[in-house]
């Protein structure tokens, strides 16, 4: 798949909802669908006619923002190889314990079945209250461990080491800045840095 993480994310996306018949999406990170959720990302838009095409559910832990299913990550209310297609973006890091997470990903997966998470290494503390804490934050070293139980994993990393550098403060997300991170990022080599804002991952069980 591709190195750039937009053309990762998007690549992956397009496998789970063109070649998976449904997904579970938890927490509910695409945003895809406001009315099953506590946020809307217009760029992901794109996403929702695809979603239309087959079973998209959202499992959430409470039922605050209307999801299809309640239920938490470490004890999935699914049957073992049962589902197609799971999706965790910006979920790992509010889990008391993302090992367990990522073994229940696995456990109800069918042999084949796809997973696209998104985690933070460099990145601001975010949690919301009353909602999700904020534990954890992920290397590129931790990344092969979680995901040790499937068959094939892949990752790219979420912005360069300067891009990143902007993000955490005020300002960070504008254009001129974010296209001035880049800019350095590329001039200097420092696009596949380390110092990264997070990951995005997929997997094959």
């Amino acid at each position: 798949m591709s190195t750039s993480h937009d053309a990762f994310f998007k690549q992956a996306v397009t496998r789970i909802f063109t070649e998976k018949k449904s997904v579970i999406d938890i927490g509910g990170g695409l945003r895809i669908d406001p009315t099953r959720n506590n946020r809307f990302r217009p760029e992901n838009a794109w996403i929702l006619p695809l979603a239309k095409k087959m079973e998209y559910k959202i499992l959430d832990p409470v039922d605050t923002f209307n999801p299809d299913i309640v239920g938490d990550i470490h004890a999935l209310p699914f049957s073992d190889a049962s589902q197609d297609a799971v999706i965790a973006i910006a979920v790992l890091e509010h889990v008391e314990n993302p090992i367990l997470a990522c073994q229940e990903m696995c456990r109800v997966l069918k042999p084949g079945g796809f997973c696209l998470v998104y985690v933070p290494f460099l990145y601001y503390y975010h949690a919301e209250v009353g909602y999700y804490k904020d534990y954890w934050r992920f290397t590129h070293d931790t990344l092969p461990l979680l995901f040790k139980d499937f068959s094939h994993s892949e990752f790219v990393s979420v912005r360069g080491a300067f891009e990143t550098l902007f993000h955490l403060f005020p300002g960070g997300k504008s254009w001129p800045v974010r296209t001035l991170g880049r800019t350095l990022d590329r001039l200097l080599h420092k696009e596949r840095s380390s110092q990264t804002s997070g990951y995005y991952l997929f997997a094959v069980k």
